[in-house]
């Protein structure tokens, strides 16, 4: 079962261009094109672009609403450090959209994106965190916290 996950996971980019053939221009109307017609975001993972993608599967977007192809895009741009993707996936943590309800890791992404966005959407992602945190215990949000602490510290540890 792990391996067949493992396969799985592996084959969405794939699976992703090949949706993207199909779909044709009209699905991806605001994306970035390659000169041989690869939407950028399938030909090199960039966090913001994935996290683009993310947010189209999870609102069905030109493409077939899926939450776990969404909460799989999602997670790929937060652990590069991209603060929307790191929001949407915390907030998928709190809806139970593609994965378990969990609102020690929806405290933890909203958290990550409230401390790397910009100014102008800092706020935004404070006022989500907060409204998780209204919905645990302090020792639940003092969890997130330290989740959130050891993956900043672990990203810092592996760029040096």
């Amino acid at each position: 079962m792990k391996r067949a996950l493992k396969t799985l996971t592996n084959a969405l980019p794939v699976f992703v261009l090949l949706l993207a053939c199909v779909a044709g221009s009209d699905s991806f109307a605001g994306e970035n094109y390659l000169s041989d017609g690869q939407p950028i975001v399938v030909a090199h993972g960039k966090a913001r672009a994935l996290g683009r993608l993310g947010f189209r599967y999870e609102n069905g977007l030109g493409v077939p609403q899926n939450y776990i192809a969404a909460v799989d895009l999602y997670r790929r741009a937060a652990e590069q450090g991209d603060a929307f993707a790191q929001s949407r996936l915390g907030l998928s943590y709190d809806k139970g959209h593609g994965v378990r309800q969990d609102f020690i890791l929806a405290y933890k992404w909203l958290d990550l994106a409230a401390a790397r966005a910009s100014r102008r959407e800092r706020d935004f992602y404070a006022r989500l965190r907060d409204a998780v945190a209204s919905k645990i215990s302090l020792a639940e949000v003092t969890e997130g916290q330290r989740l959130a602490l050891t993956w900043t510290a672990n990203r810092e540890a592996k760029r040096y």
